[in-house]
């Protein structure tokens, strides 16, 4: 089935290909892990495969913001329970609030989605559960103007993969590969799982 490194490459590329233009696809919500050791789930929302870059979207207020900024190390966690396939990347990670892929990103956010930038920053102390959002918001869609100063709270997190680690469990015997980039290319080598 993975019978060369090429192969195995080839099912990461796909898996990441397919994953943000899929819900379904159980790589849709990876693990994010920054450099000050925390994790959270995210929704990839681009692949770019020629440049092996992640596109998700955060809040500008969000502390992993400030840690990126400060230690742009990233590494992403896939798992594809179905396919018994893991996929751990390594890279690195940028904020980035401006600009044309910013706001093409923003415009194309539904404004149910682009309402959870309007309230308090993530993980702001609150007295009780809170969304966060302005008490106006909590289920209601809010019109265009009511988004604009929201806008300033959005962000991209780019991520550049830079190492790959791919695990097909099989019952007849694990099979693992690992990928680093050298230069735009991938140099991989067979590892025992």
């Amino acid at each position: 089935m993975f019978d060369t490194l090429d192969d195995a490459l080839a099912d990461c590329r796909n898996r990441l290909i397919r994953a943000p233009r899929d819900r379904k696809s159980p790589m849709h919500a990876p693990v994010i892990v920054t450099g000050d050791v925390d994790a959270r789930v995210m929704v990839l929302r681009a692949f770019d495969a020629a440049d092996w870059r992640l596109r998700l979207h955060t809040d500008t207020r969000a502390p992993k913001a400030s840690v990126i900024a400060a230690d742009p190390r990233v590494a992403v966690l896939f798992y594809d329970k179905g396919a018994k396939v893991q996929i751990r990347a390594r890279g690195e990670g940028e904020i980035v609030r401006e600009g044309a892929e910013v706001d093409t990103a923003w415009a194309a956010s539904t404004r149910f989605a682009r309402r959870c930038y309007m309230g308090e920053g993530p993980g702001a102390v609150a007295d009780a559960p809170t969304s966060g959002l302005p008490p106006e918001f909590e289920g209601v869609e809010p019109d265009e103007a009511q988004l604009v100063p929201a806008r300033e709270n959005f962000a991209l997190l780019r991520i550049r993969i830079m190492a790959l680690d791919w695990l097909y469990l099989a019952h007849t015997g694990h099979v693992r590969a690992q990928f680093a980039r050298v230069g735009e290319a991938w140099q991989g080598r067979w590892v025992a799982p």
